[in-house]
Parts: C-alpha cells; sequence; structure tokens
C-alpha cells in the first residue's frame, strides 16, 4: 500500500481501492492537502432507482465527504435526454420529461442516506444540469463551446470508437453527449469553484474532454479521477445477478433480497467489498477477510448488514437478517420473505415459481422441478401439474434450490 500521499482524500481512496487513474495526482494531492476540495459526480436518472453499479461512484462521494472534502451530486436531468454512449451498443431511448422528473425524484433518497446534506463546507449539494443545460442556446453552445472540440479526436473515444468498430450507428444526439458533460464541468467550476470530477474508469474520456474544457475557455486548473470498474472473482460485472440488476430502492428490490445479494458473496471478494462499500476499520476488514471454511459466512453477515444499513437503514439490515437465520438455521419462514397469494383455486407449481420471478418462464420452472431443486413446505414438488393451495388463513414455504425463498397464502 502506497502512502506517497500528502492529502487524507488520496490516501483513503487508495487504501479503499477506489483508485484507478488520477489526471495530475501530486497536484490534486497538494491541493486536497490545504483546502476543501469540491468535487462531483454525474448520475443520469435512466431508471426510477439506482442500482449498486452505482453504489461504487456514491461511495466516491462519501469518501470525499469523510475526508474533509464537499461532494456535488449531479442529477443528469438535462444529458439524460441525449443518452450516455459509453459502453453501450445501442442508443438509449428517450425519455419523457414527466418520466425524468419521476426518476429523479425516486433516486434522490439513495444520496440522502449515504451523504450528509447540510450548511457546512463539507455539506453535500445536490444539482441537476438540466437547470442550465436546457437554458443553453444552440448557437451559443456551438460558438462557445464548439471550437475546442474536434471530430478527430471525438473519434478517438471509446464510448464513439467501440461502437462504429461493431458498425452500430451513433447518432448526432449521444455525439454530443461528451460535449454537454464537459460544459457541466465548466459550469460547476464558474459557479462551486468544483476542482474534481469523479467516474468509473469508462468516464476518463468524458472527464478529460471537461478539464481541458476548463483549461482552454477559463484558464483554470481542475482534475479527474476515475475508479477501476468493479468486478466479481467470477470474472462477471459488478451490480448483476442471474435475476437482473441488484437496486438500491426498496419498491424495486426487497431488503432482504438486498441483503442476500451481498450475503451471497463469492469468498474471494469479501474484503474487497468491505473496503470498497463500507466504513468498516481496516484492520477489521483485514481480520475478516482471513477467515476460512464455515467462519467466512460470518464475515458475509457482517457485509451485508453494514451495506444494508447504509442503503435501507438499520431496522431493514435487522429483519433482513433475522429473516435470514429463520430461514436457513430454523427452518421457518422470515417475515421478510416475498409472498404469493393463489386465491382459493390454487395454482400450478410452475407458474407460481414463474409469478414470484424465481423462474423466467415456465420452461425453466419445470427444469427445475424435473431437477428436484424445488420444495413446498421441505418436501420435494417435482410434478409440473402440482397445483399449489394453501388453507384458509395458511401459509407454505416455497423453496427453489438453497437461496430463494417464498411464502404462498390463500
Amino acid at each position: 500500500m502506497s502512502e506517497s500521499y500528502e492529502s487524507n482524500l488520496l490516501r483513503l481512496l487508495e487504501k479503499r481501492g477506489h483508485l484507478h487513474q488520477i489526471t495530475d495526482a501530486g497536484a490534486l494531492d497538494a491541493l486536497a492537502a490545504k483546502q476543501v476540495v469540491t468535487g462531483y459526480v454525474g448520475f443520469d436518472p435512466t431508471a426510477a432507482s439506482l442500482h449498486i453499479g452505482n453504489l461504487a461512484s456514491i461511495m466516491l462521494l462519501k469518501r470525499l465527504q469523510q475526508a474533509g472534502h464537499r461532494p456535488i451530486v449531479i442529477m443528469g436531468g438535462g444529458t439524460a435526454k441525449v443518452g450516455d454512449p459509453s459502453g453501450k451498443d445501442e442508443t438509449r431511448q428517450l425519455m419523457t420529461e414527466e418520466r425524468l422528473a419521476a426518476n429523479v425524484a425516486g433516486i434522490k433518497g439513495s444520496f440522502e442516506r449515504i451523504l450528509r446534506f447540510d450548511d457546512s463546507p463539507t455539506g453535500a449539494l445536490l444539482i441537476n444540469n438540466d437547470d442550465w443545460l436546457s437554458k443553453i442556446g444552440y448557437v451559443e453552445m456551438l460558438r462557445d463551446v464548439g471550437p475546442h472540440f474536434t471530430i478527430n479526436r471525438m473519434l478517438t473515444f471509446d464510448s464513439v470508437k467501440l461502437r462504429l468498430d461493431r458498425e452500430q450507428p451513433l447518432s448526432f444526439l449521444e455525439f454530443n453527449y461528451m460535449i454537454m458533460q464537459a460544459y457541466d464541468y465548466l459550469v460547476l467550476a464558474r459557479d462551486y469553484d468544483c476542482r474534481l470530477q469523479l467516474g468509473g474508469s469508462d468516464q476518463w474520456g468524458n472527464i478529460v474532454n471537461g478539464i481541458e474544457l476548463n483549461r482552454r475557455i477559463d484558464g483554470r486548473e481542475v482534475y479527474g479521477f476515475t475508479a477501476p470498474l468493479i468486478t466479481r472473482a467470477d470474472g462477471a460485472k459488478m451490480g448483476k445477478s442471474v435475476d437482473g440488476a441488484i437496486w438500491l430502492n426498496e419498491d424495486a428490490l426487497p431488503a432482504y433480497d438486498f441483503w442476500q445479494y451481498w450475503r451471497n458473496t463469492d469468498d474471494r471478494d469479501v474484503g474487497k467489498f468491505l473496503r470498497l462499500f463500507t466504513d468498516l476499520p481496516l484492520d477489521e476488514i483485514a481480520r475478516l477477510e482471513t477467515l476460512e471454511g464455515a467462519e467466512i459466512n460470518d464475515a458475509k453477515v457482517v457485509l451485508a448488514n453494514e451495506v444494508t444499513k447504509m442503503v435501507r437503514g438499520q431496522e431493514a439490515a435487522a429483519t433482513a437478517e433475522a429473516t435470514a437465520k429463520e430461514t436457513f438455521a430454523g427452518g421457518g419462514a422470515g417475515e421478510d420473505l416475498p409472498t404469493l397469494a393463489v386465491g382459493p383455486d390454487g395454482l400450478r407449481i410452475g407458474a407460481v415459481l414463474t409469478d414470484l420471478g424465481f423462474t423466467a418462464s415456465n420452461g425453466e420452472a419445470k427444469r427445475k422441478l424435473a431437477e428436484g431443486a424445488v420444495k413446498l413446505d421441505g418436501e420435494t414438488v417435482s410434478d409440473p401439474g402440482f397445483v399449489v393451495s394453501p388453507g384458509e388463513g395458511d401459509s407454505l414455504k416455497l423453496s427453489l434450490g438453497k437461496k430463494k425463498h417464498a411464502i404462498v397464502t390463500r
């Protein structure tokens, strides 16, 4: 572990595993060591909830604040009208103003739980870039910002180059995204003395554009910091499960499922995720990641509790852990499990599995039944024609494998 940095900010980011690239590490380090630095991360509201891939970026802002600096959350209400082509094979669907506003409202809560918003010098700010992007005139943008971007250079950026290499269309609308994001940095530097943009490694090109725009128009030195792409030990990209995205909002994913995702972390990832996504002391993390055999599960429970507490609250974490203990250890049916009512006539077992989201289709349900992976109140069910029909006031515990459990009621 390098101790070469003078500032608490870069030391903290490095020790926690967030550091990938910095545009001018020496200058940023010196600046952060002597004064409060304002830094920002942008989040395009493309859905009504953020997911744990976004959580990695929120943690950058949390570390910024923990190190005594001021974080700005930029809601991309303006840039989302265009869509970031980075890492995408096809054009995003354009959203209405009403949908964007609803998405912004939906994701605000995640930031408010994780960051501290107040009037202090290090209190977080939440700003929507639609406030300025929708007001700037097209000709004004072309005259003031356009001369500082060459088509030659824009074609070299991965967000453009990869799309063209795959012979996928890149609209003129999307081509403007990097210009709009660079303009964000110019506005933030002018209005908020923002000197740092942070983001994932896929944002490097966009961040560099903003730095160069500040230098060329205002002669201001600003900086960029990117975190590594977070992958699991199996090589998969962080943030996805077999059932889809791991959402931060309760209405998009129940707290138990969120908790269980972290509880099911690969043994090899426990230490890394504890450093990235919790505030546990590093010496305690070092102890937990050395646990072996069944004891490593204790570390996974700590990880699940800490992340769920931060994202969903203490009560959600405690309830999810209690449900897990009752489900797995006691053989009971915890109150936090998903529930499905099948009505007085009951429902075929395959339809129950599919309605719960345990299987993607009735065909998959049949395969799982044939494999003996489905149990109802502890008894294996293999007949796809079996009708699940609890009595009046009764409930049945349905399990698919060792990790998916639900309650079926009448």
